[in-house]
């Protein structure tokens, strides 16, 4: 009796023991969404660090981290390419605004990868932070002009929008129906990638994004999906 009390006590503290390691293994590997600072030290900490910018290439060609790789996530090569990186060695990644390189960081770990860091808010946090050396030439509309088409004017709704952001694609049709709904409002709607300048200069992080102004001033900024409903709470 004593023996079959002590071997089912042996095999309930090893099967604990089993599972305490498993989750250590876990949380010591796969993919890990991490802000701005923590991202950039966790790089220093790495020699040569196998930086991926998984955005298109006229993106890449914009802008990007310095020493990054681009692999297009949207490629039929992703996979491939991905798979000529070290597995061993831990893979950071980034796009826009960090939905995209959170779904490569989901796959790179699915092929073996034992660590990957996804940087959160992508490019757009990392500019914030001011950790992204300013353009040599300035792209897009520049601040003054957007402020002279703002100044004149009772009431502007900017607009900041992308192709490939789901939550702008959510919006676009209200958007469409403003210039006759809305008549007094002056709608101005900007793409993102088109215009970097005045997204750094507003010092924006993330999209869509939507700026209410009354007189030339300011008066509400918000980040991400909004209904029709509350943005006319706002006016």
């Amino acid at each position: 009796m004593k023996r079959n009390k002590t071997s089912i006590i042996s095999s309930l503290l090893f099967a604990l023991f089993l599972s305490i390691s498993s989750c250590q293994s876990h949380a010591q590997s796969g993919a890990e969404t991490i802000p701005v600072a923590a991202y950039e030290q966790k790089m220093k900490e790495n020699e040569r660090p196998q930086l991926i910018d998984v955005r298109t290439a006229e993106e890449f060609a914009s802008e990007h981290i310095a020493g990054a790789k681009n692999i297009d996530w949207y490629q039929d090569q992703f996979n491939a390419e991905v798979q000529k990186l070290d597995p061993k060695k831990p893979v950071f990644v980034y796009c826009k605004v960090g939905g995209r390189s959170a779904q490569a960081a989901d796959r790179l770990v699915s092929l073996g990868f034992a660590k990957v860091y996804n940087l959160e808010g992508g490019i757009m946090k990392w500019k914030a932070a001011g950790k992204l050396q300013a353009a040599k030439t300035a792209k897009g509309i520049s601040l003054q002009a957007l402020q002279a088409q703002i100044a004149d004017k009772p009431l502007v709704v900017v607009n900041f929008h992308a192709q490939w952001c789901a939550p702008c694609k959510k919006m676009e049709p209200y958007f469409k129906k403003w210039p006759q709904a809305q008549k007094n409002v002056h709608l101005i709607r900007l793409d993102a990638d088109e215009n970097p300048t005045v997204i750094e200069a507003l010092k924006l992080d993330g999209l869509p994004v939507i700026l209410v102004y009354k007189n030339g001033k300011e008066t509400y900024r918000h980040i991400g999906f909004l209904s029709e409903e509350e943005l006319l709470k706002q006016l």
